[in-house]
């Protein structure tokens, strides 16, 4: 009998999660099923894919060594299903999107919706993280379009800027008081407490450029919080004494409470960047989510 794609399948499950039980009820399947797929590969080819460590299971240098060459087959396969999905017109298919946080949580929902409303046999999925990890994403191919904060220029990425957002420096209202009205001078910022978001944020590529600008490195500054959230960082300044540059996006409800105030410092619009990998053609899913937009782009983003 000739190896089959659901035993390959099978075989993954059980490699990556070291359990047959596991693996099976990720499958949906039975687990006399699963096992008994895996003891047909063994038995079909003389080798031992796993050994059996007390109640776990662990891959043997021959199952190691299988598990890359199942996983090429699986992708090949996938790939070759992601054609035949094209043909059929949009009718299934999927569509993988990795955003940093700030487009993720207020910038893409409203597409994402009408996107599944127009398209319901597309599988639309989403996964967050910062900058560093949407390019890591795009570039390694587990996701098929990205979107990101941050100019990058990376050789085997494209980056087009599909959004604006307006970046603003923002604190609480009893800090705010103490320093005035005027425009910030380079003393005041370093004398001020800061939040800022952890490294690999595109937000946090943005802040020390803008600090940059007027004479300010980040080891002048009191950085008294480093936060992996926009939702974190807005926490921590609205119940703190501590000041941090967001999207005014994420605090525009904060900022008409009167919970947070702007100060006096001149920040730019930044893109928001949608990636794609160069070598990677084109889909009828991923265009038609670039159509949607397109048409909710009144202006260029020049």
């Amino acid at each position: 009998m000739r190896m089959t794609l659901e035993q390959l399948r099978i075989f993954v499950a059980v490699a990556e999660h070291e359990h047959v039980t596991r693996a099976a009820a990720e499958l949906h399947l039975t687990q006399s099923a699963v096992s008994a797929a895996v003891a047909a590969l063994e038995a079909r080819h003389a080798v031992k894919l796993f050994d059996r460590v007390g109640r776990n299971i662990a891959l043997t240098e021959a199952g190691r060594l299988f598990l890359v060459e199942a996983r090429g087959v699986l992708a090949r396969a996938a790939a070759a299903e992601q054609v035949l999905a094209d043909l059929a017109g949009l009718k299934r298919g999927s569509l993988k999107l990795a955003a940093s946080q700030t487009v993720a949580s207020y910038w893409l929902p409203p597409l994402m919706q009408r996107y599944r409303a127009e398209n319901p046999g597309i599988s639309l999925s989403l996964s967050i993280g910062n900058t560093a990890s949407v390019v890591a994403a795009v570039q390694d191919r587990s996701a098929d379009i990205g979107f990101i904060e941050a100019e990058i220029d990376h050789p085997t990425l494209s980056a087009e800027c599909v959004g604006k957002d307006q970046l603003v420096l923002a604190a609480s209202k009893a800090l705010a008081e103490q320093l005035g009205g005027a425009p910030l001078t380079a003393a005041q910022l370093k004398a001020l407490p800061w939040v800022f978001r952890e490294p690999g944020s595109g937000t946090r590529v943005l802040t020390e450029a803008a600090l940059a600008e007027q004479g300010v490195d980040l080891a002048d500054l009191d950085i008294v919080l480093e936060l992996p959230s926009n939702e974190a960082v807005r926490a921590a300044i609205e119940s703190g004494k501590a000041a941090a540059i967001l999207s005014e996006l994420v605090v525009a409800a904060n900022l008409e409470s009167g919970s947070l105030v702007p100060l006096a410092f001149p920040l730019p619009k930044r893109c928001f960047y949608r990636l794609g990998h160069k070598e990677r053609s084109t889909t009828k899913a991923e265009a038609a989510f670039d159509a949607l937009i397109a048409a909710a782009r009144p202006l260029p983003c020049s």
